[in-house]
């Protein structure tokens, strides 16, 4: 771990601190904040903006140099610019539908890239208030605890985290077909419903695995470098290690990625035949 990486996650965690602080002091007027649409199924609301409008202002104060990608702003970065310098990737509010019904599981995330290559990140559930951070090389940890992934090795004692595709309805049919093949084969599935909080969930071996088929770089920068700093695997659909973009995601302890790398790739049974 660099010296770096450490000053850059301490103003990731400050950040996320702060946005933690609006959101939680937002919760118990949650059925008075007006909703904006994104998309059919896609909400923003004031506290979103709220909550990243502080992260931008820390960061700026801390690193004025450095590129911003932030979900609600996420034209203030050209991807040319992501590829040097150092980036703070930044979702204020992970799991804006789960806080506007106040259903306890939603976070805020910050990954920082350094030249293109994650050096730090912080994932805040702030219901729970557990803080997961890491850094390149320095490992990850649950507040002051280091932790690692699972060590389930059987796949009939698994229980697989999930992201359902809810803004693309032509990608359910696809999408259930991979949810049976691998509910056939665990123990359970689980969707929670905010994705940094179900890449940490592999980071401390609370899931044994997670997949997603389709995510934006704010939902996994941090998540990514907390599973494997934590000894997990990232990659995406296809097997090639996942970059900070928009991607699908599949996560989990060495052997549990690679059962479910396996079963989501394998072809549904026609006929009786593969």
């Amino acid at each position: 771990m660099s010296d770096q990486s450490f000053d850059l996650l301490g103003v990731a965690v400050e950040g996320a601190r702060a946005a933690a602080a609006i959101v939680r002091d937002a919760a118990p007027r949650v059925h008075d904040i007006v909703w904006q649409e994104k998309g059919a199924t896609d909400f923003v609301s004031e506290v979103d903006l709220a909550a990243e409008m502080r992260i931008l202002d820390i960061v700026r104060q801390r690193v004025p140099r450095a590129a911003i990608l932030a979900e609600e702003t996420a034209s203030a970065m050209s991807s040319g610019r992501q590829r040097t310098g150092v980036v703070f990737v930044v979702d204020p509010l992970d799991g804006t539908t789960n806080f506007l019904h106040g259903y306890p599981e939603y976070a805020v995330s910050i990954g920082v890239l350094v030249d293109g290559s994650l050096a730090a990140g912080v994932v805040l559930d702030v219901p729970a208030n557990e803080c997961f951070t890491a850094t390149a090389g320095g490992g990850a940890f649950l507040d002051d605890r280091f932790i690692t992934v699972s060590s389930t090795g059987n796949p009939q004692r698994a229980l697989i985290g999930t992201g359902f595709p809810f803004k693309t309805p032509a990608d359910i049919a696809p999408y259930q077909a991979q949810m049976s093949r691998v509910m056939a084969g665990v123990s359970g599935v689980r969707r929670p419903g905010a994705a940094s909080i179900d890449l940490a969930s592999v980071a401390c071996g609370r899931f044994d695995a997670f997949w997603e088929t389709m995510l934006a770089p704010w939902d996994v920068a941090a998540g990514t470098l907390l599973v494997r700093e934590a000894g997990g695997l990232v990659t995406d659909l296809g097997g090639a290690p996942a970059a900070v973009g928009h991607t699908g995601i599949v996560a989990g302890s060495p052997t549990m990625h690679s059962w479910l790398l396996r079963t989501l790739q394998r072809e549904q049974t026609v006929d009786g035949g593969q």
